[in-house]
């Protein structure tokens, strides 16, 4: 039974990592925007600055966004990663954020 547990922990963040794949980029930003500003996840970046870039980020493309407070628990899949990121330890957590963000910085130089 050795690696029984790191195979289940790379399977979460292969799981969530899946879906940020099927994000677009508003939702992978609005991800971002809720990981940076939850008091639940332990991320290793300056979670004060991430959130600053992302909303920024964010608020150049999408109008709503820009003009109103958005609620993000109308955003279901959202709300549904970021249980599933509440329930990873320290490390998973990390993984993800970095794909996540890395995700993220790819699609706007793309764009």
């Amino acid at each position: 039974m050795k690696g029984t547990k790191k195979n289940m922990n790379d399977e979460k963040v292969n799981y969530l990592i899946d879906m940020i794949k099927d994000m677009d980029i508003e939702n992978r930003l609005r991800l971002a925007i809720c990981m940076s500003d939850s008091n639940t996840t332990h991320l290793e970046y300056d979670k004060k600055e991430t959130y600053k870039h992302f909303d920024l980020l964010l608020k150049e493309i999408n109008f709503e966004y820009r003009t109103t407070a958005v609620n993000f628990t109308n955003y279901p899949f959202i709300m549904f990663a970021m249980a599933k990121i509440m329930e990873m330890d320290y490390t998973e957590q990390n993984q993800v954020a970095l794909y996540l963000f890395n995700s993220i910085n790819y699609k706007i130089k793309k764009m």
